[in-house]
């Protein structure tokens, strides 16, 4: 790959050769790709062959250019790109031009490769590698259950755990449920289905059948985490808010040998009853800075959902700001 530039006074030309990259594969069928970057862009687009011209005002071309090279990473990866990955390019500051690549910016699951998106993504992921228990807090949308999911299921293809372990608090969002029918099971699968989505995502369906079959794959309530203690797993409670700090501290102990834990919650989303303690606040409050846990914390900058999920996530910031 290369590229050149030819400045006049404030517009700049920019050429990138794609040299081993199939122009379909970076600029879509019929040019899908192209148009949506041209309309999304002050700059003119001129796809040639193999090579992409770039030409307008400095900052643009830069911007376009950064975005590209982006794209053309993905490509390169063997990722086949989508309508999520145009969104999230154009959208997410940063996201166009991430930080640089370390070891942990590319999680390997059976059924695709999952790569952090943003800086603050890039910091969770490193957190998790690095450390035995993470804790990730961050408005929807950000990644926090999805890369935790994609880290786990990893390091059991990897044979470094020998079970994965999703919980869940099985707490109401805001609604009166009332009786459900069915069996245990069916009782408490609406609150697990975000961790049966991920699943799902990242490996087959028989697979995820197979393994759960052979107990390698869990997904309980928190409640039934209680007197377990979990030897060569890799463990994570999703929406941690919901806990109390005596749930949290129960869940806490029960990581044994050779196990990681992750642990994820938005605390602007808690609906524990009025005067109850979230224990995943609680947590952050008492517990010291010790080697091996890390705390994560992710902001709307973070969030890789549609575009309007940001600014929603900032009307709520700024409401509980000004009071």
């Amino acid at each position: 790959m290369s590229a050149m530039a030819d400045k006049h006074g404030s517009r700049t030309e920019v050429c990138i050769a794609l040299n081993d990259i199939d122009p379909v594969l970076l600029l879509g069928e019929n040019d899908r790709w192209l148009r949506l970057l041209r309309a999304h862009s002050h700059a003119r687009l001129i796809a040639r062959g193999d090579t992409i011209r770039i030409v307008g005002e400095a900052d643009e071309v830069r911007r376009i250019e950064a975005l590209v090279l982006s794209l053309m990473d993905l490509v390169r990866s063997g990722h086949t790109l989508q309508q999520e990955d145009m969104e999230i390019a154009l959208h997410v500051p940063g996201a166009a031009n991430p930080p640089p690549r370390t070891a942990a910016a590319e999680i390997v699951a059976p059924r695709r490769v999952v790569r952090p998106r943003t800086a603050g993504q890039h910091a969770y992921v490193d957190a998790m590698m690095a450390n035995d228990l993470v804790f990730a807090i961050g408005p929807a949308g950000t990644g926090k259950t999805y890369l935790a999911a994609a880290i786990a299921v990893a390091a059991l293809s990897r044979h470094e755990v020998r079970r994965i372990v999703l919980a869940r608090p099985a707490v109401e969002a805001g609604e009166k449920l009332g009786y459900l029918p069915g069996d245990l099971k069916e009782k408490v699968d609406p609150y697990l289905r975000p961790l049966w989505d991920a699943l799902y995502d990242l490996l087959p369906l028989e697979r995820v059948k197979r393994l759960m079959t052979l107990e390698a794959i869990e997904i309980v309530p928190l409640a039934f985490m209680r007197g377990r203690t979990l030897n060569d797993s890799y463990v994570i409670l999703d929406e941690a808010q919901n806990t109390t700090p005596m749930q949290m501290k129960m869940f806490l102990t029960r990581l044994g040998n050779s196990s990681k834990a992750i642990v994820t919650g938005d605390v602007t989303q808690i609906d524990l009853p009025p005067g109850q303690i979230s224990g995943l606040l609680h947590i952050r409050q008492i517990l010291p800075p010790i080697p091996g846990i890390a705390f994560v914390e992710l902001t709307r900058a973070d969030v890789v959902r549609h575009p309007l999920v940001q600014r929603i996530v900032q009307a709520y910031e700024e409401l509980e700001r000004d009071g």
